[in-house]
């Protein structure tokens, strides 16, 4: 069942709240979440706690760490380098795809690290997320991408906050210079209550799931929600992230967001052409490509060359591009889809066919290929209409 989860930062978001708030309004993963923090969290460092928990009068949950007896001193008890802390992920026994997520979502918080302070990736310490119970957060988080699968996500504009953040390195201004490069392009709000409301645990969370852009809240049939709360007590606001689950498909239309890269091509034959949209097809990233005859500079005939790739796969495809055409530049932007519910089936007879589900009701089409052997033009017709009827 292909699931949307929107979240909605209310009084902000950080690791923990994010893992609380999925668990709350799935609890079938929390067993699955717990063994890989488990597989992480030394016995003699603590445990984590799923727990109930009531904000500003907002049923939630709250995911902590319980310190063990002499838990405190070990809290810092593994190196803290991107390299240590992923290597640590690499090698614990996780549930399949977990320490995957889990190293991406390391990465995002070490590229910005290694920004902020100009050195490379490998030699970056986590000043700012060195406890255990951060590197508890990004497990937990890893898992329950890796347990979530296809489904797609969005994020409501995050809470700007104001103020000064106590960090390794001094006082900074809220946003965190990490939380800043790491949400860059996303939508902020000020609500006028100061303090860090984004962390940078939180922000690479966020990010990683939503591919780096907001995307679109689907329409669907909503199926849950929970809520994941912080610690501070804010006056007026809960402080929880609330997320909304949706099945995509019994809502009917759905939407997802592509990026399409464009190209004039006029110095390329015809047999090239055909060349590169064939590899480029043939490309899982791609999800489409036309090409489009018309007159460009000079007079020249031209050929423009569409594709719409997956958000994920664009920075790949568009270096595949340059390597397989003449083109010097792309024109890249965001595109919103409207997808109508499909399906596939074959006949009795062996034919091919999608149905797909329409505001005005079914409608079923036989696959073109499965018609290639007909004679003539009615017979390719007859045999259609009997291929969707069947």
């Amino acid at each position: 069942m292909p699931l949307h989860l929107h979240f909605d930062p209310v009084g902000g978001a950080a690791g923990d709240m994010f893992i609380a708030s999925v668990l709350h309004a799935m609890p079938e993963l929390t067993d699955q979440v717990m063994a890989d923090v488990a597989a992480v969290l030394p016995a003699s460092v603590g445990r984590a706690e799923l727990r109930e928990y009531v904000a500003s009068g907002i049923t939630s949950r709250q995911f902590k760490l319980v310190l063990a007896p002499d838990g405190a001193n070990a809290r810092h008890g593994v190196e803290t380098t991107y390299r240590a802390m992923k290597a640590l992920l690499e090698s614990a026994s996780l549930s399949g795809g977990t320490a995957e997520a889990a190293v991406a979502i390391l990465h995002r918080i070490a590229e910005a690290e290694a920004q902020v302070h100009d050195i490379p990736i490998e030699r970056v310490h986590f000043h700012e997320i060195a406890d255990w119970d951060a590197l508890m957060d990004v497990t937990a988080a890893g898992s329950i991408c890796a347990a979530l699968g296809d489904a797609t996500f969005s994020v409501a504009p995050f809470p700007l906050g104001g103020g000064l953040v106590d960090t390794a390195h001094g006082k900074l201004p809220v946003p965190a210079p990490a939380t800043t490069l790491i949400l860059e392009g996303y939508n902020w709000h000020d609500d006028g209550i100061a303090g860090e409301r984004v962390s940078p645990t939180g922000a690479a969370i966020l990010a990683h799931i939503t591919k780096g852009s907001h995307g679109t809240r689907p329409a669907g049939r909503l199926c849950a929600s929970g809520a994941g709360a912080g610690t501070r007590v804010m006056d007026g606001l809960p402080n929880i992230l609330r997320v909304t689950v949706f099945d995509r498909i019994s809502g009917g239309i759905t939407r997802d967001q592509t990026v399409q890269l464009a190209c004039d091509i006029d110095d390329m034959t015809g047999e090239e052409l055909a060349a590169a949209a064939d590899r480029l097809r043939a490309d899982a990233g791609v999800i489409d490509l036309i090409m489009l005859t018309g007159q460009g500079k000079k007079s020249r005939p031209v050929v423009r060359m569409e594709l719409l790739v997956r958000p994920d796969q664009a920075e790949r495809i568009a270096s595949l591009c340059f390597d397989l055409t003449t083109t010097l530049g792309l024109r890249r932007s965001t595109v919103e889809r409207l997808i109508l519910p499909r399906s596939h089936e074959t006949t009795a007879k062996g034919l091919r066919r999608k149905r797909a589900v329409r505001p005005g009701g079914e409608t079923v089409k036989v696959e073109s290929d499965d018609l290639h052997n007909t004679e003539t033009l009615a017979a390719r017709r007859d045999l259609a209409r009997r291929g969707e009827q069947d």
